[in-house]
């Protein structure tokens, strides 16, 4: 189950996940289950995000200090290389909705509440009390953190009816400002290619992210062969100053389901990364040619052909899959020194509806 994608030629390549909840917000494990599920994936990056002024577990579990989800990851994961990042879900109705902020230094200054009810059982007094506070302070304290701000699943139909993505003035200025550096394009099951569209317009940061409330093992079933949505980070090196740094640059590519999706910037040296073309020979006495090709990422590559010659066991389309090899013979007409196949990669998006072309080629 442990996700796995190759370094690119100039990059390490870290799995991260900004989005998931436990016990300390309106999740259903300790944080330490969290730690132990992303240690299980292979996660290099994990960030605990509670709701700040949702609180619905506050009777049971009472702590005014709301960094303790993070203090309780970061013990957890002591021993281990997972990078635990300190962060927050700030929480309120549309058109801020819900933005997560990480690599906090105190997430208690992004929440204010002015006379909470006195009874710690009023989960929704509560709530309602913490988000009168303004949006748009919360987003301006986790800003003078120098944290990393995005915009959490803007489809959400509680906050969206149609499910479409749009971008609105709260966000589009925070945006502008510097002050918003994200957006999910990916939340748990579903994916946003309006979203996708916000992030390219607006210069922001493609994130992928599991929100996780009850199990990984419940909601993606890994045994399965199903896992986590995460955001392939692409940093200098493994610490959490580099994946920060990564972060600001938009040097992500969001892994949905069997979708790479990114920037060509970041999306073309990874799948050159993960697919490699060799051993050119040809069939005794024709000019068939074989060759292999060979995925070393955890997904399932699903090609279209392109180019000028056909092949002799398939048509235009192939599947290589995850960590495994596939021979084609090829049919270019004559035995040459060098054989070039142009794909299209259909598993893959540069932008809404638009997959990107890689080129494999082999010399003898």
């Amino acid at each position: 189950r442990t996700i796995v994608f190759p370094d690119t030629e100039q990059y390490v390549t870290l799995v991260v996940d900004l989005h998931t909840h436990s016990v300390f917000s309106d999740g259903h494990v300790w944080p330490k289950i969290r730690v132990a599920e992303a240690l299980r994936d292979g996660l290099d990056a994990l960030a605990i995000t509670e709701h700040l002024e949702y609180q619905p577990h506050r009777l049971d579990i009472p702590h005014p200090d709301r960094n303790r989800a993070y203090d309780d990851a970061k013990a957890a994961g002591r021993n281990s290389e997972l990078i635990v990042i300190r962060g927050s879900e700030i929480t309120r109705n549309a058109p801020a909705g819900h933005v997560n902020a990480v690599f906090l230094d105190d997430a208690n200054k992004l929440l204010k509440v002015d006379n909470p009810p006195s009874n710690p059982g009023d989960v929704s007094g509560y709530s309602t009390a913490a988000r009168k506070w303004p949006a748009q302070k919360a987003i301006e304290a986790a800003n003078a953190q120098d944290a990393f701000l995005f915009w959490n699943h803007p489809w959400w139909t509680r906050q969206q009816r149609d499910g479409v993505t749009r971008m609105n003035a709260f966000h589009a200025d925070n945006a502008k400002n510097g002050l918003l550096h994200g957006i999910e394009i990916a939340n748990g099951s579903t994916y946003s290619e309006e979203a996708f569209q916000v992030a390219l317009d607006y210069g922001l940061a493609l994130i992928g992210v599991s929100d996780v409330h009850d199990l990984i093992d419940w909601d993606y079933q890994p045994h399965n062969g199903g896992h986590r949505p995460v955001t392939l980070v692409f940093a200098e090196e493994k610490s959490a100053g580099a994946i920060k740094r990564a972060l600001f640059a938009n040097r992500t590519v969001v892994w949905f389901r069997n979708l790479l999706i990114g920037r060509v910037e970041q999306l073309l040296p990874l799948l050159e990364a993960s697919l490699n073309i060799s051993n050119l020979s040809y069939r005794p006495q024709t000019s068939v040619a074989e060759v292999t090709i060979t995925n070393i990422s955890d997904a399932n590559f699903e090609l279209r052909y392109v180019g000028d010659y056909t092949f002799m066991y398939s048509a235009d389309r192939i599947r290589i899959p995850a960590h495994e090899a596939i021979t084609l013979l090829v049919k270019p007409g004559d035995t040459l020194d060098r054989v070039a196949l142009e794909f299209v990669v259909e598993n893959a998006l540069f932008a809404p509806g638009e997959h990107p072309s890689i080129n494999l080629s082999v010399s003898r």
